[in-house]
């Protein structure tokens, strides 16, 4: 399975962003805690050109917080980086954000003017809401449906400060196909864009790895399934998804258990860890470099096979004629 999905405005707000940066003081990318490498904005690297960036890991209270603190490490270690896990509705979570913003945004600004902030980060890991809580009031439209900003706004905070906000830009190709799933899971695709069973099960045997706990204790389990399969049809039986016949409706209970993950229903997860995306990192890089070898391998049988072929023999008129 390969979610794709990459709406014509996002290839508008590129270059909406690529104009805007050469203005801008310092970057907050909105990450989700739960996820942060998947949930990474893929032009934060390309575009923000050695500006300082404050990497938020928002929605903290969903995620587990050993990971957490793992995943402040990792990013901090990053050259002109700090992290900051917050929850983007705690208004006092709010000050330490902007306290950092002027530690580390002011030699950049260096001038009498507000210093100039974008906010960016991929659909639905919570840009509005926390542009809303800066602002003191209602500024950008929020929602659980991704992609509900299409447009860059400017808004002045009346504190020396000015956001820029940007749309929602998602990745138009997951090199690494579990971080599809990932963002599938936690809502940061459309859900007219999945397969829910699909997303489903994937996101149970991880669950079944790592938090067999939690997923026994919230469905009433008393034994840990063997599968994802069998998880899934333990959950449906247990949550009455069943149609006619008893039968048990295998895609509503995908839906029940995406929906009480993604509201932390489930207890506090976090669906990656800095090993286990190195490991997977590594994994996809062994296999371009094996594709390249037998691409290169190819060509090299090819030229030896056209070096081999016979040239036609000469007509003995074409001798005449020389």
């Amino acid at each position: 399975m390969a979610v794709q999905w990459f709406p014509g405005h996002m290839n508008k707000a590129r270059k909406k962003i690529s104009e805007a940066m050469p203005d801008i003081d310092l970057v907050i990318e909105v990450m989700d805690a739960r996820l942060p490498f998947s949930s990474t904005n893929p032009m934060v690297d390309e575009l923000c050109r050695n500006k300082p960036v404050i990497k938020l890991l928002n929605k903290q209270d969903l995620a587990d917080p050993d990971i957490t603190r793992a995943w402040v490490d990792y990013f901090s270690q990053q050259e002109n980086t700090q992290a900051l896990p917050l929850v983007a509705e705690d208004k006092s979570q709010l000050k330490r954000l902007l306290a950092l913003c002027q530690k580390m945004g002011r030699v950049r600004s260096g001038r009498n003017q507000a210093m100039r902030l974008m906010v960016m980060g991929i659909p639905n890991v919570g840009k509005s809401t926390l542009i809303n809580g800066l602002a003191g009031r209602y500024i950008a439209r929020t929602g659980n449906e991704p992609a509900v900003t299409k447009s860059n706004q400017l808004i002045d905070l009346k504190n020396g400060m000015v956001l820029s906000d940007t749309p929602g830009i998602l990745w138009p190709k997951f090199e690494n196909e579990n971080s599809g799933y990932r963002l599938a899971a936690s809502g940061a695709v459309k859900d007219t864009a999945i397969e829910y069973q699909d997303i489903a099960n994937h996101t149970l045997g991880f669950l079944l790895l790592q938090y067999p706990d939690l997923l026994m204790q919230r469905y009433k389990l008393k034994e840990k399934p063997a599968s994802a399969a069998e998880a899934l049809e333990h959950i449906g039986r247990k949550r009455g998804c069943l149609r006619p016949g008893g039968v048990i409706d295998l895609h509503k209970a995908a839906e029940l258990v995406l929906h009480e993950l993604r509201s932390g229903k489930l207890g506090r997860i976090s669906l990656e860890t800095p090993e286990m995306v190195a490991i997977e990192q590594a994994a996809i890089e062994a296999r371009q470099r094996e594709e390249q070898e037998r691409q290169e391998e190819a060509q090299r049988l090819q030229q030896e096979q056209r070096q081999r072929r016979p040239r036609p023999a000469s007509h003995p008129d074409d001798d005449a004629e020389s």
